[in-house]
């Protein structure tokens, strides 16, 4: 559509119509192919534990707020006790967070096909499309900051304070998802008190939208608060371990988590917010990411922490984008090419459209490929070693797994194999409660294979078989050893504070 056109079609506050047909056809059309894909696989290691923490409902975990368990649960509960279940949350968040990213574009200014250009890309970035097939926090963490940041968008272009009580309440829903939305909070503040408008700050309605945040957040806060703020130590645990690795390819993935193709795209939205007058009043929004990655690098973050605000970059760059594809076929087939080849080429990293032997290759770029594949062959080479205990001892017989992902593929599949529940001293297993102390007898332990100092905690231990997904999948859980010990050493209440670990 030409500029003379979507000029014609400007609403009452000067923006150009929303392009809502061909929109809600994209989104169906994505929300359709997520559909089809949920079964591929199977459950990734974080959704076997989002569903177990849902039948343990409380208003925080050691390592996650309550609100992505309390989805897994009304989806389980409500589609069925399967993945493709499951995931129907994943899609709707996925899917709302296209049309988001379209009405940021169009705040800023973007014409029809500036806004389906702007969900095309959001659709099929990378990222999107991993957190957007799979239930994770990631994937309802990616849609509170896009809302957010077209709430605050909407607050810097009109000034109209109200839309801080929406902001609030998406702040403090965010809050009960991942507390990572507080940086962007941040970051905004920040950003707006720089170079403004500053007086968007001022005034009853920001901070009622700041009370709002804080009555919504004040639940899950109170039960870290009330708990020692484990969610402290397992971030902490986290850029210890990582935080370095995390630091070295931070830039790296700021190329490749949307697609190499698309940071012109983006990096013409930050040019466009910096420069412009006519979006000054966005300004913010050019100086919130890098001041968001001196954060991330700071604190040793992960590099995914920085996308939702490329994603808003990326809807500033697609009308300056479409500009530039109008001066020629050849910069027009350059687009389209862009986006064909990204859209190809992430789907096969993201996405489960390859055979399971063929994993090899997109596991070296994401590793939550693989992640959700073995968990049935796990439970039955667990079923293979609690066979060798002798049936009068079973009774007394203890199914340990040594880390969340093992444990809650046990509670899923382990009851059809005649397994009993298992028990785990990792993450939020361990508020779950130790065995009782008259579970004396044999313990079979479900463990990886760097994991041995765990074996100083029961007597008479010996390797009975090894996990194999049997599909020659490289992931975390392959040759993950099944270990058949006589007992505790000590009794399970006196253990269990040497079992629980957080990361």
């Amino acid at each position: 559509m030409g500029a003379d056109a979507a000029r014609a079609e400007q609403d009452g506050e000067g923006l150009a119509a929303t392009a809502w047909r061909p929109l809600l056809g994209m989104i169906a059309a994505y929300a359709a192919v997520l559909t089809l894909l949920s079964a591929r696989y199977g459950y990734h290691r974080d959704e076997l534990y989002f569903v177990a923490a849902g039948r343990h409902l409380a208003w925080g975990y050691v390592d996650q707020p309550p609100l992505t368990p309390l989805l897994a649960r009304a989806c389980t509960a409500a589609f069925g006790d399967s993945v493709v279940g499951l995931r129907v949350s994943a899609t709707l968040a996925a899917s709302v967070t296209v049309l988001v990213v379209a009405l940021v574009a169009r705040e800023l200014g973007a014409g029809r096909g500036a806004q389906l250009l702007a969900a095309a890309l959001a659709a099929l970035g990378g990222q999107a499309l991993a957190v957007g097939h799979m239930m994770s926090t990631a994937t309802f963490d990616l849609l509170v900051w896009v809302t957010l940041s077209w709430l605050v968008l909407r607050v810097l272009r009109t000034g109209d304070g109200r839309w801080w009580a929406a902001a609030g309440a998406v702040t403090g829903v965010g809050v009960q998802n991942k507390y990572l939305v507080v940086l962007l909070v941040g970051v905004l503040l920040v950003s707006i008190v720089a170079v403004g408008p500053r007086a968007v700050l001022r005034g009853g309605w920001f901070l009622g939208g700041c009370a709002v945040a804080l009555a919504l957040a004040a639940p899950t806060l109170w039960w870290q608060a009330a708990h020692g703020w484990p969610q402290f130590t397992v971030a902490r645990g986290i850029s210890e371990d990582d935080g370095g690795e995390n630091r070295a390819l931070f830039v790296p993935q700021q190329l490749v988590y949307l697609s190499p193709l698309f940071v012109p795209v983006w990096f013409a939205g930050w040019r466009c917010l910096w420069r412009s007058a006519r979006l000054r009043w966005a300004r913010a929004f050019a100086v919130a990411y890098p001041l968001l990655c001196l954060v991330v690098l700071a604190l040793g973050g992960k590099g995914y922490y920085t996308v939702p605000l490329l994603v808003v970059l990326l809807a500033a760059g697609c009308a300056p984008a479409l500009r530039w594809a109008r001066g020629g076929r050849a910069r027009r087939n350059a687009l389209i090419g862009a986006v064909a080849v990204s859209a190809v080429c992430n789907a096969l990293i993201t996405l489960p459209v390859l055979p399971p032997a063929a994993l090899s290759v997109p596991m070296a770029l994401d590793k939550e490929q693989g992640e959700q594949l073995g968990w049935p062959e796990l439970a039955d080479a667990a079923r293979n070693g609690w066979a060798r205990i002798p049936p009068a001892d079973r009774a007394r017989a203890v199914l340990f797994a040594g880390n969340y992902g093992e444990a809650g593929a046990l509670e899923r599949y382990g009851p059809a194999r005649g397994l009993p529940a298992p028990y785990s001293g990792h993450m939020s297993y361990a508020d779950w409660g130790p065995p009782p102390d008259s579970a004396n007898g044999p313990v079979l332990l479900v463990r990886l294979p760097d994991a041995s100092g765990i074996e100083r905690h029961f007597v008479g231990c010996r390797t009975v078989t090894r996990v194999d997904n049997g599909q020659d999948v490289d992931n975390e859980e392959q040759g993950a050893l099944v270990v058949l010990c006589t007992g505790p050493a000590r009794k399970w209440s006196a253990l269990w504070p040497s079992l629980r670990h957080a990361y």
